[in-house]
């Protein structure tokens, strides 16, 4: 506790208090009062003999404060203190510390009443001493107190009362002999008295004076500890990349509880009140976020009745009237993980109040009857009802969703080879590969067994020409090649992730495999074997993790509040401390490490952390396996699938220019964009001709660098080098051509990844006809990257199913559940000064995930039947640009935004309001002069300046501009602007907010619209609200500095959001969800049931793995496409809860 700052002093220094009743209509009557110190009640008669008649009455209770001096003196005691002594009959004495620590007891004060409690250096053993020499009433049980020191009896006593802990195993040591003791330790493992805690997991000394608790991380999230202590300064905790456990001492190991970086602090006065205050995690990035006055920054939050029950459980098992522990918040149930035993919420005028009547009317129940003093119970509640409130006219933010690609990344390689060595069907066997029949290595220690393998393999094939060992010599050494490889596009800055850059995957072919792939020769042997598929590279860059970063800097400014200052953070608002639970967040992400990083770099931007990415990582971001909802299993393709591509392969094989036929067969939807690579392959094979020498030249102008001295040691973007580089594409260059001239155009995708890469990361090795080589490379991947995903509409739609089915889903019911009732995660809205709303919140639910979901997820929206294009003039016009964009880039997002009017009735479908917006995400390498038109972020609103355009530009901040609020009746046109425009250098200005005076009748919105132009829109009838004066900015960024990440000197913009719809009601979304669910049945019963699952568990993927069996869609029977013209507008028309329909079900809130 902070000590007191000397208010409430009077002349001669002492602290002064008002005495009287707790009737506020007493308390200016009376003369002033003091706290008395021991000197002070040796002359207390002499006092009391020279007061007039308004002295109070002879018997008073004396309230004794036995304790150090800086917890009796601190603001919170003095505070409360004040307003005890406001009681009538009530005195407080303070004992002074050089009493308590050098005088016996029996020259202690005085008192009826003891509120003592150990600190440091506090003799607890006098203070029972005391209370046995006078038997005052204890406020807190002092034998207890013992207790409350050793954490093994915290959670003894905890386990006995029935209150939910962390599972745990204490680990004693003998100090003599540190040796012996029951621990075993692992990579990833601890195992205490054979309990195993898989990684994360906490470890705490026994001793609850000793705060340093260490949190373990995976090697999959990068391995380390967060080490906690006492705060210092603007620290609570320290990332450190030791990842042993500590040797000596004593200590509680506990599962780790998946908070979402949040901690609950709970404090209790007596078993019937209780306040909870939340807090940043101290283990999420060490970083104590204070307020002006350098107080830490705590949010009141109201506990569920479950939890209420817990408090008191706590307060009556442990004995302490006056008492504080902490609760996690996890998987849907509240663990309580330590208690701190007297505890006083800091800076809270209303618990100072509250705490104070509460105690004084405890004392006075016990001793009023005693000393015969007059006293009655008050009659109201001490525990005032929660009325949550709304205010004003304002259109409030209920719910962002967004699906948000992966950011900037090395390139991926692959390599497949057939095996039958019975090696490596033990591996299989011995990792549990039978159960499913596939089996994915991707820890350290796996992979050192498949590279043992490998060598022994090598060093048979060396001593026997003749061997029977089937396994081809080549394949194999690059299987040791990478395996071997020092991790050199790690980086260090943000922990080893060993295990995620390669992984080796095996399925089980029963007979053998079934056709030699493109890379393969025929194998004639019978019989069953495995495909051992190994991956390596397609890591996030730094590059990639500033963009996401920045992008969630970017986002915040969606938000209420998002345009302010908040503790020296531009536009946090609100959203800086998701502990305050108006902002319910959960990020999701598939299991790929780049994704992982992606997500969490992303919330690091998104709630101003710092620090390293693995606890964050660890803490916020949820990838348990979640039934496919994020991942999707490339090598488990639907018979669709595997149609399209045969197709597409036989079309890209012909060796004559694009017939008006094959423009038919290749792009059946007629997009701009794959007309126009079509246009500039012309002949395919001889494009493919053209790429295949210029990957030659590549390599050639690699090997001669190589030879050359100057060049030995250059070091390429993030740590990688010539030798690595020419390994790329060397295999490229192989793999592109078979024997038989043919090419494989499935490595298309690779050769423009890797050329992409190169152009971006590496282009000061000015290499010839890179440029060139990127040009035609992209030219094909525009067209078989997208085809691939379905190549008529109905294809799209099946193969989008197969991919998104769960998503859809999830989408769904994020849809449905934010305006339903919620009674967990909201502020308390009586300590909740200046917030409006404080019953409500915001939900967002992020989701990170890879190229093929949000290739999938945009063909649902596109080819599912939303809206007619022919009705509807805004969705022909997004429908337009959606089918301009060739490359659904790093960073794409698919925002959709739900609304609430307040004003409009419950029930009205004018309720509800959901928006559909979209960016392609990261710019492209080369000259935008191609760009295609988009209409701007409108967030049903209107804007009537239009800016001048400078196509050249590849900065791209929008300039400020204010909204011109339009009466309703006003008729709005939309008129297109292209997507790169006019804009200032530098990095996003967040700007503030400036709200006008409502008019009547007028709805506005929370959110402060975020737009990167001014289009004037076409007259089709829409009415759309009016909108306040609002400053504008662009969810989107300059070139941006990399804050010292190495070898990455310019990271390109993300293109800003797109506004595709502004005026959907929430029956239309989830009519249309409802039905593109529906399409498949089978799919759709066994998704409900895995989501049901998912949700009742809610696990976070580092802690419990949960594992679902895999979801993938077979039959591709032709299909009618889902129809109806839904035409109802953004915004004018929502379903009454009532009518929102969904099947099976619903899982729990998430």
């Amino acid at each position: 506790m902070s000590e007191a700052r000397g208010e409430g002093r009077d002349q001669s220094g002492n602290l002064s208090f008002v005495v009287g009743c707790v009737d506020e209509d007493h308390r200016g009557s009376e003369e002033g009062g003091r706290i008395k110190n021991e000197g002070e009640m040796r002359k207390g008669e002499e006092e009391d003999d020279d007061k007039d008649d308004d002295s109070p009455p002879e018997r008073q209770i004396v309230v004794g404060i036995c304790s150090m001096m800086k917890k009796s003196k601190s603001k919170p005691m003095t505070q409360i203190m004040e307003r005890l002594c406001k009681f009538e009959y009530i005195t407080v004495v303070i004992f002074p510390e050089e009493v308590i620590l050098s005088q016996p007891v029996d020259k202690w004060p005085l008192c009826d009443c003891l509120v003592s409690f150990h600190s440091k250096g506090f003799p607890l053993d006098k203070a029972v001493e005391y209370a046995k020499l006078r038997n005052p009433l204890l406020i807190n049980d002092l034998n207890m107190q013992y207790y409350i020191q050793d954490r093994r009896e915290v959670y003894r006593i905890l386990q006995e009362e029935g209150v939910d802990l962390p599972r745990y195993a204490v680990l004693t040591r003998d100090p003599d002999r540190p040796e012996e003791c029951n621990l075993v330790e692992g990579e990833d493992h601890v195992e205490v008295n054979g309990e195993v805690f898989p990684k994360p997991f906490v470890e705490k000394p026994v001793s609850a004076e000793d705060h340093n608790v260490y949190v373990y991380y995976p090697t999959s999230a990068g391995g380390g500890s967060q080490r906690l202590f006492r705060k210092i300064g603007s620290r609570s905790s320290v990332y450190s990349p030791e990842s042993c456990v500590r040797k000596t001492g004593s200590y509680i190991y506990e599962e780790f509880m998946p908070t979402d970086g949040t901690d609950v602090k709970v404090y209790t006065v007596g078993p019937d009140y209780a306040h909870a205050e939340a807090r940043k995690s101290p283990a999420l990035d060490g970083k104590v976020e204070r307020d002006s006055e350098g107080k830490e920054i705590r949010y009141p939050v109201m506990l569920s009745a479950m939890e209420k029950l817990v408090a008191r459980k706590v307060c009556l098992a442990f004995k302490q009237t006056v008492c504080g522990f902490d609760l996690l918040r996890a998987n849907g149930h509240s663990f309580v993980c330590d208690v701190n035993g007297f505890s006083f919420v800091k800076n809270s005028m209303k618990y100072y109040d509250d705490c104070a009547k509460v105690l004084g009317n405890m004392v006075m129940r016990e001793l009023a009857p005693q000393f015969h003093i007059p006293w009655s119970i008050p009659l109201e509640a001490e525990d005032i009802p929660i009325v949550p409130t709304t205010s004003g006219t304002m259109m409030e933010l209920r719910c962002v969703i967004a699906i948000i690609r992966h950011g900037d990344r090395t390139p991926k390689q692959k390599m497949k080879m057939e095996v039958r060595h019975a090696l490596f069907f033990a591996l299989f066997e011995k990792y549990g590969g039978y159960k499913s029949g596939k089996l994915k290595l991707k820890k350290p220690k796996q992979l050192q067994e498949v590279l043992d393998i490998a060598r022994l393999l090598l060093a048979e094939l060396g001593q026997h020409t003749d061997c029977e060992i089937e396994e081809k010599k080549g394949k194999l050494e690059q299987l040791k090649t990478v395996l071997e490889m020092e991790s050199s596009l790690n980086d260090t800055r943000y922990g080893h992730f060993s295990g995620i850059n390669r992984k080796v995957q095996l399925t089980y072919l029963p007979n053998g495999q079934p056709k030699a792939s493109s890379e393969e020769e025929e194998c004639p042997t019978e019989g069953p074997s495995l495909l051992l598929v190994l991956k390596w590279g397609g890591e996030l860059t730094p590059a990639g993790r500033v963009q996401a970063e920045e992008l969630g800097r970017a986002f915040r400014c969606m938000y209420p509040g998002g345009q302010g200052d908040y503790a020296g953070f531009p536009g946090c608002g609100l959203l800086r401390l998701h502990s305050t639970y108006r902002h319910d967040l959960k990020i999701y992400a598939s299991d790929e490490g780049r994704v992982q990083m992606t997500a969490a770099a992303f919330a690091k931007g998104l709630l101003a952390l710092e620090g390293e990415l693995t606890p964050i990582l660890v803490q916020m971001v949820k990838s348990a396996n979640m039934n496919g909802m994020l991942d999707s299993d490339s090598e488990s393709l639907t018979d669709c699938q595997q149609r399209v591509k045969v197709r597409l392969h036989e079309i890209m094989q012909k060796d004559q220019d694009f017939t008006e036929a094959d423009y038919q067969k290749l792009a059946p939807t007629g997009s701009p964009s794959l007309v126009t690579s079509m246009k500039t392959i012309g002949n395919p094979v001889r494009t493919c001709d053209q790429v295949y020498t210029l990957i030659q030249s590549l390599t050639s102008q690699i090997r001669r660098r190589l030879e050359d001295p100057k060049s030995a040691d250059l070091q390429l973007y993030h740590s990688e080098t010539l030798e690595l580089m020419l390994q790329r594409w060397s295999k490229l260059e192989r793999d592109f051509r078979n024997k038989s001239g043919r090419y494989d155009i499935s490595k298309i995708p690779d050769i423009y990844d890797c050329v992409k890469y190169d152009t971006q990361h590496n282009a000061t090795l000015d290499l010839e006809d890179t440029l060139e080589l990127f040009r035609l490379s992209r030219a094909l991947a525009d067209i078989v990257i997208p085809q691939e995903y379905g190549i008529n509409k109905a294809e799209k739609m099946d193969i989008a199913q197969a991919y998104c089915l769960p998503l859809m889903k999830k989408i769904q019911l994020d849809l449905q559940r934010t305006h339903e009732d919620e009674a967990v995660n909201k502020l308390h809205p009586l300590y909740s000064r200046g917030v409006m709303s404080p019953g409500r919140h915001v939900r967002t639910r992020l989701y990170f995930t890879s190229e093929s979901h949000v290739h999938s997820l945009l063909s649902i929206f596109r080819y599912g039947g939303l809206l007619d294009e022919v009705k509807d003039q805004q969705w022909k016009q997004a429908m337009d640009y959606l089918s301009a964009v060739s490359e659904l880039n790093y960073m794409t997002q698919i925002v959709i935004m739900l609304y609430e009017d307040n004003n409009k009735d419950p029930g009205s479908e004018e309720r509800f309001h959901v928006e559909l917006h979209f960016s392609p995400g990261v710019k492209g390498c080369e000259d935008e002069e191609n760009v295609p038109l988009g209409f701007g972020f409108r967030p049903a609103s209107a804007e009537n300046q239009e800016k001048q355009t400078n196509q050249g530009s590849l900065e791209d901040l929008s300039q400020d501009e204010t909204d011109r609020a339009l009466s309703l009746s006003e008729p709005i046109s939309i008129k297109r602007s292209p997507m790169s425009r006019n804009r200032k250098t530098g990095s996003m200005e967040v700007l503030s907010e400036t709200l006008p005076t409502s008019s009547k009748g007028t709805s506005y919105r929370l959110f402060p619209s975020c737009s990167c132009q001014s289009p004037e829109i076409k007259q089709t009838g829409l009415e759309l609200f009016s909108m306040p004066a609002v400053k504008r900015f662009s969810v989107s960024f300059a070139r941006h500095p990399t804050n010292g990440f190495e070898g990455c000197s310019m990271v390109p913009s993300i293109y800003p959001l797109e506004t595709l719809h502004n005026s959907l009601s929430l029956k239309q979304v989830d009519k249309f969800l409802n039905a593109a669910c529906e399409h498949s049945s089978d799919a759709h019963a066994k998704t409900m049931k895995a989501l049901s699952a998912l949700f009742d568990t809610s696990s976070q993927g580092y802690g419990q793995a949960h594992i679902y069996p895999p979801h993938h869609r077979k039959p591709c029977p032709p299909q009618k496409l889902l129809s109806g013209p839904l035409n109802a507008h953004f915004g004018t028309a929502v379903a009454p809860l009532a009518q929102c329909s969904v099947q099976g079900p619903l899982p729990p809130p998430q």
